[in-house]
């Protein structure tokens, strides 16, 4: 007798059916009303009322300070990012003048935990250089067989078999955990751009370009250099992207994709499913994808304002944006406020130095004026109409997708940029938790669910 396969299309309908009556039927089962969190002092999203982050951890890599002390009381300040002790405005000031790019020396520090003389550099440079590598064939077998358009997709898949070929994959031994680490930082720029180009050939039907890197490059130059047909590129353009790189290389032990770093290497797991798990954390439009809603409000708003250069129309168009009358109505100026910076967002400060200077080289700056006409306004309407409990800024997101624009970098790669850098933060965090704890991390949640006594199946209705 010959068994007949349900067709694709009939199994995809009954899956919709089905979903959709069990939704119809038992959503209201998950829904916890808000009134009960406060009713059980339950801090949603790990946060309290005022938007502050529950204190959870401890760590020495990096500080964010958004407020100072005051005849004794907490008041907000401009924002302040050290790394390992250092603010980060120095350690990007310290670059100027000097030939050698800073996203080696940076990562020296986050891994070490102190700058680097000229030879430790030297030495750490051809770690990085020699290590910047991918196993035979794996471009071919692993990255060019299921092109994806969401590259950070592709870089999960690739990290998880990179596995594969490491004999020493489950050791989590502090030298092989910090030698692992080094090779994923030094691979990931290869992981992302060939997975871009994969998708850009297969997906897109454009040309195929498999640039190596040169080992005499930093990770800036290399990037644009693997990422270019021509590979060419100018002095600003690399030194802009190394800055971003720096600046997006950690921000503390609370955000997203660092916690869940933690809270898999606290489980015991190995350095590449941990690594998987950031990045899966990572690419969400609330965490590493926020520069891209940047950017498609921005397209949004030069569809529907007739006159850019008018301050008046793109106010108007803020204001309904707020109202949830305009762009995707969340209420939201994306790129606007932050769960920690307050006055000013340091990142962001920097970037807006950076975004200037392209615009100029690039011709581009009645656009850099758009973005500084809609920053204004959209602080002084959100002060306006919205409850902030600690002020409000224009965060690094704001700057760094209109950056990534005039660098010419697709947008498919600007959360995979992110991911090149975050991961050296990653692999710090990853050294300082299996350091200090050896406890597996377990919040704790209040049930509010009802005891039932069991139901026989020819019983229920």
């Amino acid at each position: 007798m010959e068994i007949k396969r349900p067709r694709h299309r009939d199994v995809m309908a009954l899956n919709r059916e089905y979903t959709a009556e069990q939704l119809d039927q038992y959503l209201h089962l998950f829904r916890i009303e808000p009134e009960v969190y406060q009713e059980n002092n339950v801090q949603r999203g790990l946060r309290d009322v005022n938007g502050t982050g529950v204190l959870v951890g401890m760590t020495n890599i990096s500080t964010v300070n958004a407020k100072k002390i005051v005849n004794g009381m907490k008041v907000p300040c401009d924002g302040e990012l050290y790394y390992r002790g250092y603010k980060v405005n120095d350690l990007i000031a310290g670059l100027r003048g000097r030939e050698q790019f800073g996203f080696e020396e940076i990562t020296y520090l986050l891994l070490f935990g102190e700058l680097p003389t000229s030879e430790q550099l030297d030495k750490f440079r051809e770690m990085i250089s020699i290590n910047r590598t991918l196993p035979p064939h794996f471009v071919r077998d692993v990255i060019m067989k299921a092109p994806s358009r969401d590259i950070m997709n592709s870089m999960t898949r690739s990290v998880l078999t990179l596995a594969s070929y490491d004999d020493k994959a489950e050791d989590i031994s502090l030298d092989n955990v910090l030698i692992q680490a080094i090779k994923l930082i030094s691979k990931f720029s290869m992981l992302s751009v060939y997975a871009y180009h994969s998708y850009n050939h297969y997906e897109m039907h454009d040309s195929m370009y498999i640039h190596r890197p040169d080992r005499s490059k930093s990770m800036a130059e290399n990037i644009l250099r693997m990422l270019r047909p021509d590979s060419s590129y100018t002095e600003l353009e690399a030194r802009a992207l190394d800055a971003a790189l720096i600046l997006h290389m950690e921000h503390g032990g609370g955000n997203n994709s660092t916690f869940t770093t933690r809270v898999v290497t606290s489980a015991g797991s190995d350095t590449y499913s941990v690594i998987a798990s950031a990045l899966c954390s990572l690419k969400g439009p609330k965490h590493g994808g926020a520069n891209i809603k940047v950017m498609e409000m921005m397209e949004d708003l030069k569809a529907n304002v007739d006159n850019t250069e008018d301050p008046q129309a793109v106010r108007d168009y803020l204001e309904k944006i707020l109202h949830k009358q305009a762009f995707d109505g969340s209420g939201l100026i994306y790129g606007v406020g932050h769960a920690v910076y307050s006055l000013s967002d340091p990142r962001a400060v920097i970037l807006q130095e950076f975004a200037e200077k392209l615009a100029q080289e690039k011709g581009m700056q009645k656009e850099y004026e758009l973005y500084q006409t809609v920053a204004e306004n959209a602080l002084d309407l959100i002060r306006k109409e919205r409850r902030i409990y600690k002020g409000v800024c224009v965060n690094v997101d704001f700057y760094s997708g209109f950056v990534y624009k005039m660098l010419n970098i697709p947008v498919e790669m600007y959360t995979p940029i992110f991911a090149m850098a975050r991961v050296v933060g990653w692999c710090a965090h990853r050294m300082e938790q299996l350091v200090n704890e050896d406890k597996i991390m377990r919040p704790a949640y209040e049930s509010t669910s009802t005891i039932r006594d069991y139901i026989k199946l020819e019983d229920r209705q």
